[in-house]
C-alpha cells in the first residue's frame, strides 16, 4: 500500500482497497472496503464521505493494511470486526460462533406474527442453536410479555449470545441453557413457540462453499448430514413432546429442501399442518409446523 501522488486520504484508500478486493476476487468489495475502513478508523460509514479528504496517519496505515490481509485470506468481514447487523440491531459476532444472515431474518418475521397473534397474554418460546442470539434477542426485546430461553451445543455461541442479550435492557426474560437440542428440557416442559435454524448444509456440499464459510465458520452449525435434512428431522420428531396444543414450530431450511421436509412431516403423527414461506429472493427459507389440537383455539 504506497502512494506516489501524496498522503493516503480515506477517498483514495477506498478506491484503492475496491480494487485491490476486485481482482482478488472478493465479493462486495467496495462494501468490505468502507466497513473495514470505518471500523478501523473508528468513525461511521457516512463519515467516510463526509472526511473523504481526510489523511490517515501511519498508525492508522498500518492497522488498516493487517485488516485487509485478514480480508485477503478470506476471512469473513464481520469475524473481522466483531459483529453482524440483523434485523433491527448489531450483534456481536466470532469465530466459532454462525454469522447471522439476511435470509434468517424471514425465520424472525414469521415468529413476530405468530407472537402477534395471541394478544398479550404471556408465551413461552424457546430457540434451539442459538448461535448469537440474533434471532432470540430480536423476538425476547420485540416482545418482553414472553418467557425466552435458548440453547445450543457450543458453549462459546451460548457466550456470545448471553453477551448480546445483555447489551438489550428488555431481554430480562431471557435464559441461556447448554445441551443438543430438547436433551436441557424435561417433556413437560411445554413451549408455544420453538423457533430454529439448524445445520442443513449436506456433508458433501460444504467442500464447495465459500472460503469464507468452510474455512471460517463452525462445521457444527453447517453440517445437516448426508441429505442435509439430519438435524431438521430430529427436531420435528422430538418438537411435539415439548409443544402446546397447537403450538408453532417454525425453522429455517434449505431453500431446495421443501419436498424432504414435506416427507418429514407426513411420517410425523403429531402436527395439524405445515406451511411454507420464501425468502427475500422468493426461495423456501421458512417452515411452520402446528402441533395438533383438540378442542381449543390454535396459537
Amino acid at each position: 500500500m504506497v502512494s506516489d501522488q501524496g498522503p493516503w486520504t480515506i477517498k483514495k484508500i477506498l478506491v484503492w482497497t475496491d480494487t485491490y478486493f476486485t481482482s482478488n476476487g472478493i465479493d462486495s468489495p467496495r462494501l468490505a472496503a468502507e466497513i473495514l475502513l470505518s471500523h478501523c478508523l473508528d468513525i461511521r460509514r457516512l463519515d467516510l464521505y463526509l472526511q473523504h479528504d481526510r489523511p490517515l496517519n501511519k498508525d492508522e496505515l498500518v492497522s488498516f493494511r493487517e485488516l485487509v490481509k485478514r480480508r485477503i485470506n478470506r476471512e469473513p468481514v464481520a469475524y473481522i470486526t466483531g459483529t453482524k447487523g440483523f434485523w433491527e440491531s448489531d450483534f456481536k459476532v466470532a469465530p466459532g460462533v454462525l454469522i447471522p444472515r439476511p435470509d434468517t431474518e424471514v425465520l424472525v418475521e414469521a415468529a413476530l406474527k405468530v407472537l402477534g397473534q395471541v394478544g398479550d397474554a404471556p408465551r413461552r418460546v424457546l430457540e434451539l442453536g442459538v448461535g448469537s442470539g440474533a434471532v432470540i434477542v430480536s423476538l425476547a426485546r420485540s416482545h418482553p410479555e414472553c418467557r425466552c430461553v435458548a440453547g445450543d451445543l457450543s458453549l462459546t455461541a451460548l457466550g456470545v449470545a448471553a453477551s448480546n442479550a445483555a447489551m438489550e435492557p428488555q431481554c430480562s426474560n431471557l435464559d441461556f441453557v447448554a445441551g443438543s437440542w430438547f436433551s436441557p428440557f424435561r417433556q413437560e416442559a411445554q413451549f408455544d413457540l420453538v423457533v430454529s435454524n439448524p445445520p442443513y448444509i449436506p456433508t458433501r456440499d460444504i467442500e464447495a462453499l465459500q472460503p469464507e464459510i468452510n474455512r471460517f465458520e463452525p462445521r457444527l452449525a453447517l453440517d445437516g448430514g448426508v441429505d442435509g435434512l439430519d438435524c431438521i428431522r430430529t427436531i420435528m420428531a422430538e418438537a411435539c413432546d415439548y409443544l402446546v396444543p397447537g403450538g408453532i414450530l417454525l425453522m429455517e431450511t434449505g431453500s431446495d429442501q421443501r419436498e424432504g421436509v414435506d416427507r418429514i412431516f407426513k411420517n410425523c403423527q403429531g402436527y395439524a399442518s405445515i406451511e411454507f414461506f420464501n425468502d427475500y429472493a422468493g426461495l423456501h427459507r421458512v417452515v411452520k409446523l402446528e402441533k395438533k389440537i383438540a378442542n381449543s383455539k390454535p396459537l
